[in-house]
């Protein structure tokens, strides 16, 4: 029995699951997306513009955005991306951590601090001024 004929055809199974899985992964999303587009939905498109879905026209593949109050977008459907969830801001009871004091940070951030002298990275720096060169003098024969 030849291996090598053998671990090939169980590489092409694996690839064609995880294709299938793949593949069906994505449709999903797709169909996620397609129930949560409705007028008044807060989106993102491709290209990272945020804005209120006020129409979507499905004989004609357009949906129009609102990205500032008055300025209406027409753009393609499959350019939107997702629709932005609002998440609640997180209280300070909920963060989970030690009680450190101002003091201890105050003192960690002066013990990381850099040396005052040296310059921040891209600050231009003036290199110091040389002393003019002298002529050499003439020496009598």
């Amino acid at each position: 029995m030849d291996y090598t004929l053998i671990l090939l055809a169980g590489l092409l199974v694996v690839m064609i699951f995880f294709t299938w899985r793949s593949s069906k992964k994505r449709k999903a999303e797709a169909e996620a997306l397609q129930t949560k587009l409705v007028p008044g939905a807060e989106i993102m498109t491709q290209h990272g513009i945020f804005g209120t879905l006020v129409s979507i026209d499905d004989d004609t593949n357009e949906a129009i955005i609102e990205s500032t109050p008055g300025t209406k977008l027409r753009v393609h459907r499959q350019t939107i991306v997702r629709v932005v969830d609002d998440e609640a801001p997180v209280s300070e009871d909920e963060v989970e951590g030690d009680d450190v004091s101002a003091e201890e940070i105050a003192s960690d951030v002066e013990a990381e601090a850099v040396d005052a002298t040296e310059p921040e990275f891209g600050e231009r720096v003036e290199k110091p001024k040389r002393a003019p060169r002298q002529k050499p003098t003439e020496t009598a024969e």
